[in-house]
């Protein structure tokens, strides 16, 4: 698993976090490890654990965002937006973020990867579902034909040429489910020598098919979805790399535990009337994980005393 420290070797404070993932991917052979996150408390979190990347969840941002299952319910304004918001919180990490279906025609493909690279994503997946997509690990998924996936691969590689951006266009097709291994690595081939950076197999179910798809697409970097309790077989962040995957995302790492969690926390609260305190979570406590003593210094160093004395 490539560090923090490794990520940034190299890089002056100015470099874009595109240029940044986009460096990685041309000249190492590690793998980057991105916790998926679905709001801004949980980003900042797998900040401060120390992760060198993250990627934006699109069925955590529907569900954190909407409250709705991933059924395609999103609009590439609510995605834009998320995105944008996460990947700001610090700007010299590298988010990768879904993008689903691109939200339309070339045009709004095109349209998508300017809004996306202009937010400060640094990578970004476009699939082959149609517009009424579902959850890759949901079933009964219906798919456009590769002249239309191809089409939008085109569009989103020809429009991070013409604003002149790094983003990492990575296509996602989830052809495997309903037409097989075979046909899921001509669209990736086809794709690929399209412009596309990654390739993303969708709904991969053994770590056979992980070698296979690594060997038959080589040198061309694969990024593995990995999905806890779906379709796909756990495997560590170092097994995925002894395989020779380059990215693996864990799209649940935040959402999953946040959901057990604040259950306990209200069912003992509706069942008792009280809840449990960690002593340590006090309010600043909170704040500091949000970045409250920067925000602090920015007004400090302004010559600010709106936060002089520490709340």
């Amino acid at each position: 698993m490539i560090s923090p420290e490794e990520m940034q070797r190299g890089h002056a404070e100015h470099t874009s976090s595109a240029t940044k993932l986009r460096h990685f991917l041309a000249n190492s052979n590690e793998i980057l490890a991105c916790p998926g996150v679905h709001d801004g408390f949980s980003a900042r979190i797998a900040l401060s654990v120390g992760f060198s990347a993250l990627y934006m969840t699109g069925a955590g941002t529907t569900a954190s965002r909407l409250g709705h299952a991933d059924l395609g319910i999103a609009t590439q304004s609510d995605m834009r937006a998320h995105a944008e918001m996460i990947a700001n919180i610090d700007a010299k990490v590298p988010l990768i973020a879904d993008a689903d279906t691109g939200y339309g025609g070339p045009i709004m493909v095109a349209r998508t990867v300017e809004q996306y690279a202009r937010s400060g994503v640094a990578g970004m997946h476009i699939e082959d579902q149609v517009q009424t997509k579902r959850c890759g690990h949901l079933g009964g998924k219906e798919l456009v034909d590769l002249d239309t996936f191809a089409s939008r691969i085109r569009a989103a590689v020809a429009a991070r040429k013409r604003i002149g951006s790094d983003i990492v266009i990575i296509a996602r097709t989830d052809a495997l489910q309903g037409f097989g291994y075979d046909e899921a690595i001509r669209r990736l081939k086809f794709v690929r020598d399209l412009g596309a950076d990654v390739g993303f197999l969708e709904g991969m179910t053994s770590k056979e098919m992980f070698r296979s798809a690594v060997k038959d697409l080589a040198p061309w970097p694969l990024l593995l979805n990995m999905v806890e309790g779906g379709i796909t077989p756990t495997i560590s962040i170092d097994e995925a790399q002894e395989i020779g995957l380059r990215i693996i995302i864990h799209p649940l790492a935040t959402i999953n535990p946040a959901y057990q969690a604040i259950k306990d926390q209200l069912e003992k609260l509706k069942n008792t009337g009280r809840m449990d305190h960690d002593p340590k979570l006090t309010p600043q406590f909170i704040f500091n994980v949000c970045g409250l003593r920067d925000s602090m210094a920015v007004d400090a160093d302004a010559g600010g005393k709106s936060f002089s004395v520490d709340p």
